[in-house]
């Protein structure tokens, strides 16, 4: 089943000791450890937002990886997006996020995600 799920705050970035709507969005993958990829692009990859994220969920039943864009941590941008279960997008600069993701293909690449 393709799912978005859109949130305004909330989550491991506003509540670190409330992890209920990370457990609800792990809870939509319908498998027992889903494969998470955390995408801070809005934040400028930044560090501490990312160290938050995993953090938060490596205490929850997943696998946690995030993608970094400023300083690339994959070979294959398209076969690293695909291996992941859900696409967790971080809060920030929207218009900057959304220029990056079209000029790496990132766009189209989440588009094929989400059909898969």
């Amino acid at each position: 089943m393709r799912q978005i799920i859109a949130m305004g705050g909330g989550g491991f970035s506003m509540e670190p000791d409330n992890l209920l709507l990370d457990q609800y969005i792990l809870s939509q993958a319908h498998t027992d450890v889903p494969k998470i990829c955390f995408i801070p692009t809005a934040s400028g990859d930044a560090d501490n937002y990312i160290e938050r994220f995993y953090e938060a969920f490596e205490k929850l039943a997943c696998t946690p990886s995030h993608l970094y864009l400023f300083s690339q941590n994959f070979m294959n941008l398209k076969a690293y997006v695909l291996q992941h279960d859900i696409l967790y997008v971080g809060g920030g600069n929207t218009r900057n996020m959304l220029s990056l993701w079209k000029e790496w293909g990132l766009d189209t690449i989440l588009q094929a995600a989400y059909e898969k």
